[in-house]
């Protein structure tokens, strides 16, 4: 992840904001109070991060992954 102080990045927000969306690297936006940094990220990043929390957040789902992802690898170790 790369780090940017908040002055650059408030300076070239619109470089930033297309390099973040163009790479998909998330972007740590850096202040002299740590507590204040940021991250940011694309929202197509940030929607498939909400719908994987999603997915996981049923015991049901995972289990179903977990039983594909079994299935999946019994079968690549024939």
């Amino acid at each position: 992840m790369r780090a940017v102080p908040y002055s650059k990045f408030q300076r070239n927000l619109s470089n930033y904001m297309k390099r973040v969306n163009h790479d998909s690297d998330p972007l740590l936006v850096t202040t002299k109070q740590p507590e204040n940094a940021i991250v940011v990220i694309g929202k197509r990043d940030y929607d498939v991060m909400q719908e994987t929390m999603y997915l996981l957040s049923s015991e049901k789902t995972r289990a179903e992954i977990n039983r594909g992802a079994a299935q999946f690898n019994s079968h690549n170790d024939e």
